[in-house]
């Protein structure tokens, strides 16, 4: 049931480049954001750029080696706005020079990015994205799913490859100019560890399986028609009883369940609190072990929950994440340098914003994230 629970391998392509701060503007897929808007609503695609022939599309910035057109700033915008109203914000419209003027500075970085990318930089490059297309196909079972799924978004499979592409290179840009010259000693990942002890304690999870059956257009995101709705509803009824009566939950999750990200594996997730939407967390962890739930429906549908068992808090030991923690302060350390990294490379570039009112800020975290890596 993609986006009751954050998928680890679209949190990774969505979530936003944390290394440089969101540089990259992508077009959010649905299921980056059913996690935080989980009525499924359609997002709006990208407008196409204005016709040359109607309208003189112009050279808003330029540097060596690259160039940016007011097109390209305005289709930037038309994402972030779509992107935001799906995550349930409104972007005012006296906003929007200050927002262009932002994107306009993530869409040059990008580029200056890419354009220092080596070889290497992009043979590793590939190899990302390859790892990253075939995991996101799985998910969705086939390639044809997952081309619904974009399709539903606004995206298209070449674009979303194309988004993560630019992703993947500029990290490896930033991994090589940047985080190269950064290292945690064990020392340092330790005593951040004993000062932080909140941070490291595991909350209270269940592992749970579910069968949905769906009540929302699988393309459109809009709930069905209210006889169809009811058919649905007797089907899971029947299901439930199935399940009371002692029927392999993984076998009717497999074959009936309409979660593309569960059904292969049984319907199963684990997950703690504040993960999935509050209905389903909430019948989740009052049932106890092998309980079937009585139907729970969310703006998805009708589920099934059958709790297979429950985790304990805990806190995570030192020895188990060490190299996870040396890793998490390592890319710290590389944001607090991205600032200056970005301006060296501006300068290097003889970057030139052309007509601009005031200089553009370097990549700001007053702006909202952009549904872009890692």
């Amino acid at each position: 049931m993609c986006g009751l629970l954050n998928s680890k391998i679209m949190k990774k392509i969505m979530n936003g480049a944390a290394l440089i701060g969101a540089v990259t503007v992508m077009a959010a897929s649905s299921f980056a954001v059913e996690a935080t808007k989980p009525d499924g609503t359609a997002k709006t695609s990208a407008a196409p750029a204005k016709p040359a022939e109607l309208f003189e599309d112009k050279v808003v910035a330029r540097g060596k080696g690259v160039e940016l057109k007011q097109s390209a700033v305005d289709n930037a915008y038309t994402l972030y706005k779509a992107n935001a109203a799906a995550q349930g914000q409104n972007i005012p419209d006296e906003n929007r020079e200050a927002i262009q003027e932002k994107l306009l500075d993530r869409l040059l970085v990008t580029k200056l990015l890419i354009s220092r990318a080596t070889p290497e930089d992009k043979a590793k490059s590939a190899e990302a994205v390859a790892k990253v297309m075939d995991d996101a196909i799985k998910k969705y079972e086939t390639q044809e799913k997952f081309s619904q799924a974009l399709t539903a978004s606004g995206m298209t499979p070449e674009l979303f490859k194309a988004r993560v592409t630019e992703q993947t290179l500029c990290e490896e840009v930033i991994n090589r100019e940047v985080g190269s010259k950064v290292t945690v000693a064990d020392a340092d990942a330790k005593k951040y560890y004993d000062e932080n002890p909140g941070q490291f304690e595991q909350q209270e999870k269940v592992r749970a399986a579910h069968i949905l059956i769906a009540t929302a257009d699988p393309n459109t995101r809009q709930p069905i028609a209210a006889d169809k709705k009811k058919e649905k509803e007797a089907l899971a009824k029947k299901l439930k009883d199935r399940a009371d009566k002692g029927e392999d939950f993984a076998k009717l999750a497999t074959e009936f369940s309409d979660d593309p990200g569960s059904k292969s594996t049984g319907g199963e997730y684990t997950f703690g609190r504040g993960q999935m939407m509050a209905a389903f967390e909430a019948a989740a962890f009052s049932l106890k072990t092998n309980q079937v739930s009585e139907l729970v429906e969310t703006p998805y549908g009708y589920h099934i929950i059958k709790l297979y068992e429950k985790i304990p808090a805990t806190k995570l030991e030192f020895a188990k994440i060490s190299e996870d923690l040396k890793k998490g302060l390592k890319q710290r350390d590389v944001q607090k340098l991205m600032p200056a990294y970005i301006e060296t490379i501006k300068k290097e570039a003889n970057v030139e914003i052309i007509g601009a009112k005031t200089p553009v800020p370097a990549p700001a975290a007053a702006l909202p994230p952009l549904p872009n890596t890692k």
